[in-house]
């Protein structure tokens, strides 16, 4: 169940937190992983360790933020990993603040990277499986999305943004058989939440449903199953992954 066996998948953020989760979990059901994000040696060392593992994995340095790259990079893979049947569209960042203080380079930057950049790679890459007439495109989004947060009204346009591009999508290309879906993460074990003051985590933990922050795995598991034929009845849909933190 769940195996991608004979599948390429393209995963941007891949050197860390939930993008490197992703690609692992892939890549342990059989898929062959292109590991795209910035920093080569974190791409080098997680490709070592997933084919030490048994997999096959392939780093691919990009920038999301600089689409005028990804036609270049994408003719630079292996002949074997050249045809991409699974895209996650995980890359972003942040650049929190409230709207009063947040510049127009803020605003613009977190959009390029985190919409934009997903738009362009998408283009790119949904041009293959609309000829090989299969295809998966997940996008990961936020559950700041779909309940909005103070603060990140840059992050939260993006990710909104994204759900609209997903449902528009599976609209104009699922008569290839090609599902677009997203996943929309809540507040997830990272390093900057391990810092939190016990206080600030209580209170955080308390507003989810499910009393615990998510993991990594979590949101992993979730962009599996969107990834396999076992969904290939699902499309156009934001899958909540937030503990009930958003209901």
């Amino acid at each position: 169940m769940f195996r991608l066996d004979d599948k390429t998948a393209l995963v941007t953020g891949a050197s860390q937190g939930i993008g490197e989760a992703v690609a692992r979990r892939l890549a342990a059901q059989g898929a062959r992983v292109v590991l795209a994000a910035r920093n080569e040696e974190k791409l080098r060392h997680l490709a070592a360790e997933i084919e030490a593992a048994g997999g096959r994995a392939h780093p691919l340095v990009l920038d999301v933020s600089q689409p005028e790259t990804f036609a270049e990079k994408l003719k630079s893979l292996p002949e074997d990993l050249a045809a991409v049947d699974v895209l996650v569209n995980n890359a972003g960042i942040t650049a929190d603040n409230l709207l009063a203080r947040m510049s127009l380079d803020d605003w613009e930057r977190v959009l390029r990277t985190n919409l934009t950049g997903a738009f362009a790679l998408t283009k790119e890459v949904v041009r293959g499986m609309m000829k090989r007439r299969w295809g998966r495109v997940i996008n990961v989004s936020s559950v700041v999305g779909l309940m909005g947060n103070a603060g990140q009204a840059n992050y939260a346009a993006a990710k909104a943004g994204l759900i609209g591009f997903t449902k528009s999508l599976a609209r104009e290309i699922g008569s290839r058989n090609i599902t677009v879906n997203a996943v929309a993460p809540g507040y997830i074990e990272t390093a900057m939440t391990d810092r939190l003051p016990e206080a600030a985590r209580a209170e955080l933990t308390g507003a989810i449903a499910l009393k615990r922050l998510g993991t990594v795995e979590d949101v992993a598991w979730s962009v599996l199953y969107l990834a396999s034929e076992e969904a290939g009845y699902v499309t156009g849909h934001a899958l909540n992954v937030s503990g009930g933190l958003y209901i």
